[in-house]
């Protein structure tokens, strides 16, 4: 675990702390540099950095090299200061100076809510957070966590922290969720690891985007540290939940490999993730092939690539990234596109963090801080403005509004540059809807990939398998050893395929429909009282990190199931009109982003056109909604 120093514990070494401000990211480094110093020509020109472009580090901050130098010099003096005993100029800014900080720091306008949230999620202030239930209290009502991931883990902890009794049950026979179950070459996050983890927890990340076993020991790591194994019991696998209205609890049917039991809780927190049940194509012939048939996500552990045929039927996330890392390896590979991706650059994605940064962020106060607060920005609300449709701007066919158009002809320049010459790969490649109508996909190596000489890209649609390959809509087959399905999840079934059933009887699953689920902030659902969500509906943030957002729902379940406790009730339940006049705004707010554009299908929206995963709100606004709940959106029952 690594945590940034709060105050010196030795004076630290200048040629330790020179070579590693040498590789700083000099926007981090300035706002450390005001921090120690006090100094306000360091937020005025010169010193302000030029505006990040795209989802760059920005590490020279866009200034003349002689500026540099001078920042650097600087900090290393205030550094070595502060290690010598200097007190910090400005420990704790309030809002109005961490929104110039902020804006400085980035090189454009940070607004002002932004830094009511983040003065406290960077540790400027305190949290709010509601008072922890009387002990007797507590004991009355145990809490049941459906799942062991990101979410899951949060929830334990945040539950621990506030003495309320609760067990995890997970599925799978260890903690980690989607880190654990993607075994594929390649597997990672495309959101940098020092954003993607847990405001509670920072790890001295190997590299600046995380690998697939790196992110699954981080949360084991954490579920230790934070000594929540006791609590979790693994392999149990949560099939049915029912509540009983009179004794106002859930009864949870809960699978093992030696049978079912049952296990009653007051209130059930579901964290099964967004992502976790694979969608497999139904086609003719697949029971037919003679080699390994496989989902992404469900990888064999003796499946062997080398010297074989191997064909990759989609092209999203998981795709991009396997295909870099095995092609190499494989005698052939032919790959079948439904439609093409936006691609972006990405300098770090495979690039391993500098042992200088490591020092900076164990040795030097608030570098950590910024560090991720730039992340922050330029991964989440950086963006939201492209997403929003302009009626009056002319393109609509090919963009939403300037911002939008100016994104689509960078990604373009990209693609071709890096296509040149292969201009059967650049109209196969070339999107023709908005940016961002679809996930956004970092570039892993992917065109360099389909440049290769053994690899083919096919743009029929797959419609079929025999014995040895697979078989195109134009009636051409393509030989085969392995087949890898890359079709992504079942996102729009959210909760499949557990049986839920609320007051009356009511089921979930046919309130909802397969495609179909709403929630109150993603949260919670009249009918089905002291029922709670993480990654709910509607809750698929924009860009960035899901761990933020799944930490604001946490903490606000956590603090709803505090007051409630503590007053003494027994149930808590989502207002029919409240859950409704949410969703007509958040309806509203879609029909007016990219995700509603006619040009292009996605598993963001169902079959009626409705945005059923995504957030349509900035992720700062989505921290506003969840800071504290408003207990009279609830219906509060007395206990019986």
């Amino acid at each position: 675990m690594l945590r940034e120093p709060a105050v010196p514990t030795a004076e630290l070494d200048r040629r330790a702390l020179t070579g590693a401000v040498a590789v700083a990211n000099l926007p981090t480094l300035l706002m450390v540099l005001f921090h120690l110093t006090g100094e306000e020509r360091w937020l005025r020109a010169p010193y302000v950095p030029a505006r990040t472009p795209g989802l760059a580090e920005h590490d020279d901050a866009g200034l003349p090299e002689a500026v540099q130098e001078e920042i650097r010099a600087a900090a290393v003096d205030a550094v070595l200061d502060w290690s010598r005993g200097k007190p910090v100029a400005v420990e704790s800014p309030d809002e109005e100076l961490l929104q110039t900080m902020m804006s400085v720091c980035m090189g454009e306008p940070v607004p002002p809510e932004y830094a009511t949230m983040m003065v406290r999620e960077m540790g400027f202030a305190p949290r709010e957070r509601a008072a922890v239930p009387a002990p007797g209290n507590a004991s009355e009502w145990p809490v049941l966590v459906i799942g062991a991931g990101v979410s899951g883990l949060a929830a334990a902890k945040e539950l621990r922290d506030r003495g309320v009794p609760f067990v995890v049950v997970e599925k799978n026979s260890d903690v980690g969720g989607t880190w654990l179950e993607n075994r594929y070459p390649g597997a990672g996050t495309d959101t940098p690891s020092h954003l993607y983890s847990y405001s509670f927890f920072p790890h001295d990340w190997s590299t600046y985007f995380g690998k697939r076993g790196e992110m699954a020991a981080y949360l084991r790591e954490a579920a230790e540290h934070f000594d929540l194994l006791p609590s979790i019991r693994l392999g149990h696998e949560v099939e049915r939940l029912v509540y009983a209205e009179d004794a106002q609890q859930w009864t949870a049917t809960v699978r093992t490999a030696d049978g079912s039991y049952e296990l009653t809780a007051r209130a059930v927190i579901t964290a099964v993730g967004l992502l976790s049940r694979p969608r497999m194509p139904d086609l003719p012939g697949m029971a037919d092939f003679r080699g390994p048939l496989f989902h992404s996500a469900r990888w064999p552990e003796d499946v062997g690539l080398t010297g074989k045929r191997v064909a990759v039927v989609g092209t999203g996330a998981s795709a991009m990234q396997i295909v870099p890392t095995v092609v190499d390896d494989v005698a052939g590979l032919t790959i079948f596109q439904r439609s093409p991706q936006w691609v972006v650059p990405s300098t770090n994605y495979t690039r391993r963090v500098p042992d200088g940064i490591h020092w900076l962020m164990a040795n030097v106060p608030f570098y950590q801080r910024w560090y991720r607060f730039r992340g922050a920005w330029t991964f989440n609300d950086k963006h939201h403005p492209s997403l929003q449709k302009d009626p009056t701007w002319p393109h609509p066919e090919r963009s939403l509004n300037p911002i939008n158009d100016a994104y689509r002809r960078a990604f373009t320049r990209y693609l071709m540059t890096h296509l040149e010459g292969r201009e059967d790969l650049q109209e196969k490649c070339l999107p023709t809807y908005p940016p961002y109508g679809k996930r956004i996909l970092l570039d892993a190596g992917w065109f360099t990939a389909l440049t290769r000489p053994h690899v083919e890209l096919v743009t029929d649609a797959v419609t079929g398998f025999t014995e040895t390959g697979v078989v195109t809509a134009s009636g051409d087959e393509h030989e085969a050893d392995v087949v890898i399905v890359c079709t992504g999840f079942e996102a729009q079934k959210l909760l499949f395929p557990m049986e839920i059933r609320g007051r009356g009887g009511q089921s979930l699953r046919e309130l909802w429909g397969d495609d179909d689920a709403s929630a109150h902030l993603g949260i919670s659902m009249p009918g089905f009282p002291n029922l709670f969500f993480t990654y709910g509906p509607n809750t698929n943030p924009v860009g960035g990190s899901y761990i933020f957002i799944g930490e604001c729902q946490v903490r606000y379940i956590a603090d709803l199931l505090s007051t409630v406790i503590d007053s003494g009730a027994g149930a808590v339940e989502c207002r029919p009109e409240v859950h409704d006049e949410y969703n007509r705004r958040l309806d509203a707010a879609h029909e007016q982003m990219v995700w509603t554009h006619p040009g292009m299908e996605t598993y963001y929206r169902n079959a009626a056109g409705r945005v059923v995963t995504n957030m349509p709100w900035r992720v700062v606004d989505y921290w506003h909604m969840t800071r504290r709940p408003q207990l009279d959106e609830y219906i509060v029952e007395p206990a019986r």
